[in-house]
């Protein structure tokens, strides 16, 4: 018998970026406003991928894979990513499933992984991005504030 996946975690890092395309900062908190995503990033109000999550376990398999120290450091928001989590396993999760992060926030899977056209900063400074088979997104339904150390579980 095996046991179930963890349906339940917490937000690790909370991450923002002026640019698409480049690698997000670890910041103390972000405001999620319904319908846009985070203020003050990049991919705010762009259509279905309001908000992007990794867990934090396939960043740590990242950079055990690749080994030696990479161009870029490999921790919270190397990879884009608006959420890094820990302990929710993203991969079980679906199209239309919903999250709720803190005690209100409410967020909506709206795809899974991504089409990489142009390939992003972080694959050319290290040679490959695992969003695009990693990451989820998210609309936002309802808004507020997300810190590290909020819990974020499938609703």
């Amino acid at each position: 018998m095996t046991a179930a996946a963890p349906e339940a975690g917490t937000i690790v890092s909370v991450n923002t970026s002026p640019k698409k395309g480049q690698a997000k900062v670890p910041v103390a908190s972000v405001e999620l406003a319904a319908g846009l995503g985070i203020e003050g990033d990049a991919h705010k109000g762009f259509a279905h991928r309001q908000v992007s999550l990794l867990m934090i376990e396939d960043i740590e398999t990242e950079r055990s894979r690749l080994g030696a120290p990479s161009a870029v450091p490999l921790g919270p928001g190397a990879y884009a990513e608006n959420l890094t989590t820990r302990g929710i396993d993203l991969d079980r999760l679906a199209v239309g499933d919903e999250l709720v992060v803190g005690s209100a926030i409410r967020l909506r899977v709206s795809q899974i992984g991504k089409e990489c056209h142009t390939k992003c900063a972080v694959f050319h400074l290290i040679g490959d991005c695992i969003m695009p088979v990693r990451g989820i997104f998210c609309e936002v339904l309802s808004g507020g504030t997300v810190r590290p150390g909020d819990a974020v579980e499938k609703r």
